[in-house]
C-alpha cells in the first residue's frame, strides 16, 4: 500500500484519487477551497467536476496543504493543478519528495516544460509526468484507459504503475519525459484546430470535411514530432500513448474541452465567451502562444500552431485559419 497525496481536486485529480483509493492505497485529495472540500466530505461527490462518481469512503479529503505535503512525504505527490500551479506546488515540496504531475503544457512566461521547472526549483527531487489519452469521467467510471508514466527515475515510474495500474487502467512506463510532456502540450493546441475544422464542416456543404480533419491531425503530429526532437525527445515517443494516442482522443473526442473551444470558435464566439461557457480550464487556449514561442526559439516551423494563435488573438477568422492551412504551397511530406 502506498501513501499518495493528490494536489488539486479538479476532474483529473479526483478521478485518479478515486482510482488509487479503489486499489487500496492510502490516498489524500487536497483542494485549496475549504468549502468545496466540506461539500465533498458531506456528499462523497465532487459536484463541480465529477458529479456522477462516488468518492470511496477510504479517500481522505483536506483543504490544508500541509496535510497533503506530510502525507506525500511517505509516498507519492501527484500534482493535478493546471500548468499555472505547477511551480507553486513543486516549490512547496522538499527535495526528498517524489512527485508526478498531470498538467500538460508549457509554463506561460518562462516557456518551460514541467521537468525544466522541477530542475530549476529542486534538481535533486525525483520527478516525472503521468500522461496519455484519457478523459477523467471515463477513468472515474472505470472505463478501460491506458496511461504512460515517464521519468528518468525508473523506480518512480514503476511506483506510478503500482499506484494506478489495474484491470481497467493500464499504466506503461517511459524514460522519455521530454517527449511525453511535448506531446501533452501540443495536442491541446491541435485539438482546437481540429475543432474549428469540424465546426465549420457542420455549417455549410462546401466547408472543410473529414478529409481536412485527417490532414490537420496528421500535420499536427508532424509539428509535435519536430518540436519534440528539437527539445531532445525520442521520435518513437510520439507514436505512442502520449503522442498519437492523446492527439487523436483530444482532437476527436466529444469530452475534450480544447476541441470544444475550436467548435465554438467556428460558431463565431469570442475567447472570453467560450471560456465563460466552458467553466473549466482549456489548457490549449493558454499554452498555444507559449508553444509557438518555444518553437520559434528552437527554429521549428509550426504553421498549425501559428494559425491557432492568430485565431485566438482575433487576427484571423476561423474560416481564414483553415483556408490558410489547407492552401499552403505543395512540398515534400
Amino acid at each position: 500500500m502506498l501513501k499518495i497525496a493528490v494536489f488539486g481536486a479538479g476532474a483529473w485529480g479526483t478521478a485518479l484519487a478515486i482510482q488509487a483509493a479503489r486499489a487500496g492505497h492510502d490516498v489524500l485529495l487536497w483542494a485549496r477551497d475549504a468549502a468545496a472540500i466540506d461539500a465533498m466530505r458531506a456528499t462523497r461527490r465532487n459536484a463541480a467536476y465529477l458529479p456522477d462518481s462516488e468518492l470511496p469512503a477510504a479517500l481522505h479529503l483536506s483543504a490544508r496543504r500541509e496535510d497533503a505535503i506530510a502525507h506525500a512525504a511517505q509516498g507519492l505527490a501527484i500534482i493535478a493543478t493546471p500548468m499555472s500551479g505547477l511551480r507553486e506546488t513543486l516549490g512547496a515540496l522538499s527535495p526528498a519528495h517524489r512527485a508526478l504531475w498531470l498538467c500538460k503544457g508549457f509554463e506561460a512566461g518562462s516557456g518551460r516544460l514541467g521537468h525544466e521547472i522541477a530542475r530549476e526549483l529542486s534538481p535533486a527531487m525525483r520527478v516525472g509526468v503521468l500522461s496519455g489519452p484519457s478523459f477523467a469521467q471515463e477513468v472515474a467510471a472505470g472505463r478501460p484507459t491506458a496511461l504512460v508514466a515517464a521519468s528518468e527515475d525508473a523506480q518512480l515510474a514503476q511506483d506510478a504503475v503500482q499506484a494506478f495500474h489495474g484491470e481497467r487502467l493500464r499504466v506503461y512506463t517511459s524514460a522519455d519525459p521530454v517527449g511525453v510532456e511535448v506531446g501533452g502540450a501540443v495536442k491541446n493546441v491541435m485539438a482546437i484546430a481540429v475543432g474549428v475544422c469540424d465546426g465549420l464542416s457542420a455549417s455549410a456543404p462546401d466547408a472543410p470535411g473529414l478529409n481536412a480533419r485527417a490532414a490537420l491531425i496528421t500535420r499536427g503530429l508532424a509539428e509535435m514530432l519536430r518540436l519534440g526532437q528539437a527539445l531532445g525527445a525520442r521520435s518513437e515517443t510520439f507514436m505512442g500513448l502520449s503522442g498519437l494516442g492523446d492527439l487523436v482522443l483530444t482532437a476527436t473526442g466529444d469530452l475534450s474541452r480544447n476541441r470544444r473551444v475550436g467548435l465554438l470558435l467556428a460558431q463565431g464566439l469570442s475567447v472570453p465567451q467560450i471560456l465563460a461557457q466552458l467553466g473549466h480550464v482549456a489548457e490549449g487556449v493558454y499554452s498555444a502562444p507559449t508553444v509557438l514561442a518555444r518553437a520559434q526559439s528552437a527554429g521549428v516551423e509550426m504553421p498549425v500552431t501559428a494559425a491557432v494563435v492568430d485565431l485566438l488573438a482575433g487576427r484571423i477568422s476561423a474560416a481564414e485559419a483553415v483556408d490558410c492551412l489547407m492552401g499552403r504551397q505543395a512540398r515534400a511530406e
